[in-house]
């Protein structure tokens, strides 16, 4: 696992989350524009941003990869988070896949930073899990988090559009199988 949990990128520098991170979990999940086109995942309390630190703690414990924290690699504070981006083992289609997310505090929109952290977990996903389908859920009307997915590699994949939680998604994809997908219609479920 010591080669996964951490990356850099000319700019960024990306860490395995630590409880030290859950205030900024909380700080970033909690603002509406952050979630505004994913508003299932607005977090209320610290409670929830304590189990959503111990989910993607226990997605690294069982996969060795998951979500890195994302903060300027030259920060005199490494705790200063920009926000969120990694992957997360998921099923569509009746496939298992690496679902890409990225989420960012609004401080931080607008300089290329999502799309840099972004490229690098995808890079990351090309040496470590080759061949592994790279996908990304992204609402329709946002059009920042499509941008940041083709940018980073994934194309879209209208075949594989599905209900999300929030609504429909549209899925971008890296590595998808040659082929028709089983069922568009099998939605995508949450692995571990």
């Amino acid at each position: 696992m010591g080669g996964n949990e951490e990356l850099s990128t000319g700019r960024l520098s990306l860490r395995r989350p630590t409880p030290a991170d859950i205030d900024a979990i909380h700080r970033v999940h909690s603002d509406r524009r952050a979630c505004a086109h994913n508003p299932a995942d607005l977090l209320t309390s610290q409670a929830d941003a304590e189990d959503l630190y111990r989910r993607w703690d226990q997605h690294w414990r069982h996969h060795g990869f998951g979500y890195w924290v994302v903060h300027p690699r030259e920060a005199d504070d490494q705790r200063l988070s920009l926000g969120f981006c990694g992957l997360k083992v998921m099923h569509l289609a009746g496939r298992e896949v690496l679902n890409l997310f990225y989420r960012l505090a609004p401080a931080a929109w607008g300089d290329g930073v999502a799309t840099e952290a972004a490229t690098a977990v995808v890079d990351w996903a090309a040496t470590h899990l080759p061949g592994r389908p790279v996908i990304a859920r992204v609402r329709p009307a946002n059009v920042a988090s499509a941008t940041v997915a083709t940018r980073s590699g994934l194309r879209r994949a209208a075949c594989l559009d599905t209900a999300g939680e929030d609504g429909l998604d549209w899925i971008f994809t890296k590595n998808w199988p040659d082929g028709r997908p089983q069922s568009s219609s099998s939605g995508i479920r949450a692995g571990d």
